[in-house]
């Protein structure tokens, strides 16, 4: 992949972070945001809500970007060191990081949110990324599901979990982050094969 193709890649990326971040806010009531500027209806402060949603859907578009040139280097050191055993290292990471998802949320609770929750928010982003995998499956070659699994999994969590954990983000703004991370993580995992197939 050339460096204009890149430019390209990461472009898009950002718009589409921007667009997603954007559109989750309008459902996701961050403080009455948008209410505070439509009741009375104040046009400069609508405005200045949207482009700091856009702003944030692009700030965590960087930061899928940023895992996914990770997740590149990180299969190719895996097929380097793992060889035939790396699919089966991703798919033990994967059980991990779920459980993880799962228990270490569900501790800092402290019982105030019931545990079928947490397995039910894992649980959709496991299967999420299974059709996302079986989608990049049919598109290239089998043996891509278990490392596009491994990426829309472990590697949305490990982008996701940590401005969590730290307390950078709120519950509506988590909710933003999450959505966003994995419409970009599924763009740029379906686009790449297309980049690296296209003519130069």
């Amino acid at each position: 992949m050339n460096s204009r193709k890149v430019v390209n890649l990461f472009l898009k990326t950002l718009a589409l972070g921007g667009l997603v971040g954007l559109i989750v806010s309008l459902f996701v009531n961050v403080s009455g945001a948008y209410t505070e500027n439509l009741q009375p209806f104040n046009f400069m402060g609508l405005i200045g809500v949207m482009l700091f949603f856009i702003g944030h859907g692009m700030l965590y578009s960087a930061v899928s970007q940023t895992g996914f040139f990770a997740y590149l280097y990180v299969h190719r050191l895996g097929l380097s060191i793992f060889r035939s055993f790396w699919p089966t290292v991703q798919i033990v990471l994967i059980a991990f990081i779920t459980f993880d998802l799962i228990y270490f949320p569900y501790k800092d609770a402290d019982g105030e949110v019931s545990l079928i929750w947490f397995i039910l928010a894992a649980a959709a982003l496991v299967a999420y990324g299974w059709v996302i995998a079986k989608i990049k499956a049919k598109e290239t070659k089998k043996h891509a599901f278990v490392p596009a699994l491994f990426f829309m999994v472990v590697f949305t969590v490990i982008e996701w979990v940590p401005a969590l954990r730290i307390g950078l983000v709120g519950a509506d703004f988590s909710l933003i982050m999450i959505i966003t991370l994995l419409a970009c993580n599924t763009y740029q995992l379906l686009v790449l094969h297309r980049l690296n197939n296209s003519a130069k």
